[in-house]
């Protein structure tokens, strides 16, 4: 090319063209020696040549200067100094139509034609303008052609680690090595570093670093020194370790701060701090509050503990105080050894463990020493294996009450075998004497048939010997006893509502505490909803008919509203709580005997009311049995991040079997007042199997699903059909042991659900209200009544016949029932299906 002609191109775009070149140039001819040079360099920064001895530190110095020798002199032979001239070649060749090229060319022939000439100067024009828009030319730097093996790489990520964890410092202690290096350098040199423990969360210091005189570290910190130079010219005196140093002059020193004192380093720039040693005190934990017993029978007892770095655990230590054991009837024995009882205290799983509060929560009420006196000890460790006891505590056992006289009597012969086996005949003397005459304590056969099962193997065991291992069945096999008579079969509405209000009037008489007498009388409520329920579905099979007929045998049928039911409970555990005991059994004795009274009339009904109505109530049963599917994967989950609760029941935590603190290892085995009979459902294995048995029951139900064609019923099964779909990847999920996917299926299921009950409840209500309706159905549908009394229309929706508020009241009864219903939703003591039907008014209203 012919430069002497001046070219319109960016000065800037040729210049960085031209840079990028002999940025080219250089790292394809010198990346050898880049790459020694960073490996050394990071070598050197890193401190590998102080590990090394002198020879081999030498003999690789030795081949890396000639390795840098011979990559320096292929380097140069290879490099090649861009000039001008190939900057624009570079640039022409990045132009369409090679503008540069035609601007330096001159025309050749038609010169003396003026035509001619003319278009070879616009040419040139065109050509000018392209050259002018000419931008820079990114250069080439890929080396993966020249270097397969990425070696270049590697020395890059060698000195970026020195520069992350070594020091530049260390790179003039290589001088050290060389012959008379020592005196030609110019003074020896050190560094330091303070790690506190781990468990502190405290950054390690560097020496060189601090400015203050007076540091403050805690107890047990690690202080490390490397002296570099001469032998002999820096010295260690320090008086903060357990020993003490005295002008120590080896290269490399570390010692352990365990009191307050002070270094010194002396010789060329030398330092002195003071160190002020922070100890690590033992920990402290302090019993909160009284050992209480929960209706259930679990103990709860809180406790605060606090250490200046975290509690690491804790365990409590109940042993039994045998001097104050009342030492009559089957306590008279000697007792049998038994060690005590050691549980672990829960800890908080996320946040400070500096200072907190929890609560232990166990249940010992299979223990021996159950309701026995015995002494309480919590001790907490920290990361330092330092314990702290507390005060010991003294007080009962608390463990669960029976308020059934049977029931209690079985219980005080189990303990008293537990106590020792010397005590077996007279444990099956005085249970043989209980079992006398049947007809007059037990109230189930199957009760009394089991008792005599248990006696005959108590007395042959007995006769041959009783041993451990025997004792341990026996005792087992009494205590299912005992909860069997506590709580009866269960299996009929009725009866368990008679139950709740015996045990009330136990409890009541036997002075039970605050706790137990308010869990009690949620027991009666749950009783006392299910008796409704029952009742309400015993009148629908039986029809309209044969209930007028028991009308006309006895009289008025009693009808109240759930609100009066409502106030009536609470009036008795308002008497309750004031010490009135007297009246609140008055007042219990009138609730009993009004429910035991209580009749139902309804209606004989359509049968496609029928059916929805079975169709709802199906459908509600399957949403209850999801809910408990979903709760019992969460605790499920919980026990994941909390194995200790695996030993025994913490608070708000459930074992695998189902229920709250059974104080068994949540195996399925734990017994409770919700539990009995139900330890195989509980297991976890079997969650996924429940919940394919729930999705495939809905899938039933969608199919005999009434409403089909309306938009309504459509909708219903459009949301079932999506519950079924949840149901199905929650069911995957359990058997990927994923819980936590499997909670979220559940969630959006239940979801779903209740969306479709919605739905159907409005065809449901559409089919109603169609025309054709005689006014043989409006009176069939004027005795519909429920068990309160309250007229349930057509597909269980509540109506009246009687005349509503007309005027201005009706503003003003609106806005009061409104505030009413805001009041009750804010109760959260109410029964869960209450408070979800208080919310629907609300969201509807």
């Amino acid at each position: 090319m012919n430069a002497r002609n001046p070219l319109p191109i960016p000065r800037l775009s040729l210049w960085l063209t031209r840079a990028g070149m002999l940025a080219e140039q250089v790292l394809r001819a010198f990346w050898p020696l880049i790459s020694i040079l960073m490996a050394v360099l990071a070598a050197l920064m890193l401190g590998l040549h102080d590990l090394a001895g002198v020879e081999l530190v030498w003999a690789v110095g030795a081949l890396a200067a000639m390795a840098s020798l011979v990559a320096l002199a292929m380097g140069a032979r290879r490099f090649h100094w861009p000039t001008h001239d190939d900057a624009l070649e570079r640039l022409d060749r990045t132009l369409p139509g090679r503008p540069i090229r035609a601007l330096l060319d001159e025309q050749a022939i038609g010169a003396q034609d003026a035509a001619s000439a003319e278009v070879w100067r616009q040419h040139q024009a065109r050509m000018a303008q392209r050259a002018a828009q000419a931008a820079p030319v990114k250069p080439d730097l890929r080396l993966s052609e020249r270097d397969p093996f990425a070696l270049r790489y590697s020395a890059l990520l060698a000195l970026v680690v020195a520069l992350l964890f070594g020091s530049v410092w260390r790179v003039s202690s290589v001088s050290d090595m060389a012959p008379g290096g020592a005196i030609a350098a110019q003074g020896p040199t050190w560094e330091g570093w303070i790690e506190p423990p781990r468990y502190t969360g405290k950054p390690t210091l560097y020496l060189a670093d601090l400015s203050d005189a007076s540091v403050q570290i805690p107890e047990g910190s690690d202080v490390t020194l490397r002296f570099y130079g001469e032998i002999g010219r820096l010295s260690l005196s320090e008086t903060t370790s357990a020993e003490g140093t005295q002008a120590e002059t080896a290269p490399e020193q570390s010692f352990t701060a365990t009191r307050s004192g002070e270094m010194r380093i002396d010789g060329p720039g030398g330092r002195s701090w003071t160190f002020e040693v922070l100890p690590d005190n033992p920990p402290a934990i302090d019993i909160a509050g009284a050992a209480e017993a929960q209706a259930g029978g679990q103990m709860t007892l809180p406790f605060t503990a606090s250490d200046d770095y975290g509690v690491i655990s804790g365990e409590a230590l109940i042993q039994l105080d045998l001097a104050k054991v009342d030492r009559r009837h089957g306590l008279a024995a000697e007792p049998d050894s038994r060690d005590g009882i050691t549980v672990e205290l829960p800890m908080p799983i996320a946040g400070d463990r500096s200072e907190f509060t929890e609560t232990l929560i166990e249940d010992f009420s299979q223990h021996p020493w159950a309701h026995l006196p015995v002494t309480i000890l919590l001790s907490v460790q920290d990361a330092r294996e330092q314990i702290s006891i507390s005060a010991p505590v003294s007080t009962s056992l608390p463990a669960r009450r029976f308020f059934d006289p049977l029931a209690a009597a079985v219980i005080e012969q189990r303990r008293d075998l537990l106590w020792a086996l010397a005590n077996a005949p007279r444990v099956a003397q005085l249970l043989r004497a209980v079992s006398h005459r049947p007809e007059d304590v037990f109230r189930s056969e199957t009760a009394y048939l089991r008792l005599r099962v248990i006696l005959r193997r108590l007395e042959t065991y007995t006769e041959f010997g009783l041993k451990p291992e025997q004792q341990a069945e026996i005792a087992q096999a009494l205590w299912d006893l005992a909860i069997l008579l506590e709580e009866g079969t269960l299996s009929d509405a009725l009866e368990r509502l008679r139950r709740a209000q015996e045990r009330l009037t136990e409890a009541m008489k036997n002075g039970a505490s605050d706790q137990e007498i308010a869990e009690l009388m949620q027991e009666l409520r749950e009783a006392t909803d299910d008796y409704l329920r029952q009742l309400q579905r015993q009148a629908q099979q039986d029809g309209a008919e044969g209930q007028d007929g028991q009308q006309a045998q006895n009289g008025e049928t009693m009808q109240m509203t759930q609100d009066d039911l409502q106030r009536m409970m609470d009036r008795i555990q308002e008497l309750m709580e004031q010490g009135r005991m007297a009246e609140a059994q008055q007042a219990l004795q009138e609730f009993q005997q009004m429910m035991e009274n209580m009749r139902v009339t309804q209606g004989q009904g359509q049968g496609s009311q029928s059916e929805g109505r079975r169709a709802m109530e199906d459908l509600a049963e399957t949403l209850r049995d999801q809910q408990g599917l979903s709760d019992q994967a969460f605790r499920d989950l919980q026990e994941q991040f909390n194995p200790g609760a695996q030993s025994g029941d913490r608070q708000g935590n459930e074992g695998r079997s189902g229920g709250q603190g059974r104080g068994q290892s949540h195996d399925g085995q734990g017994q409770g007042s919700d539990q009995a009979g139900n330890g195989e459902e509980g297991q976890q294995g079997s969650l996924a199997d429940r919940q394919q048995a729930l999705r495939e029951e809905l899938r039933r139900q969608e199919q005999g699903l009434p409403g089909a064609g309306t938009p309504e019923g459509d909708a219903a099964r459009d949301a079932l059909d999506r519950a079924g779909r949840a149901m199905e990847g929650a069911e995957e999920a359990l058997r990927s042991d994923d819980l936590a996917e499997a909670i979220d299926q559940q969630s959006e299921a239940m979801e779903a659900m209740r969306e479709g009950m919605r739905a159907l409840g409005e065809a449901l209500a559409q089919e109603q209200s169609q025309p054709g309706q005689g006014a043989q159905d409006g009176d069939m549908q004027a005795r519909n009544l429920d068990p309160l009394g309250r007229n349930q229309g057509a597909v269980g929706s509540i109506s009246t016949d009687e005349g509503l508020l007309q005027g201005e009241d009706v503003y003003r009864r609106a806005r009061e029932l409104l505030d009413e219903i805001r009041r009750r939703t804010g109760e959260t003591d109410r029964p869960k299906i209450e408070l979800d039907y208080l919310k629907r008014l609300l969201e509807r209203f």
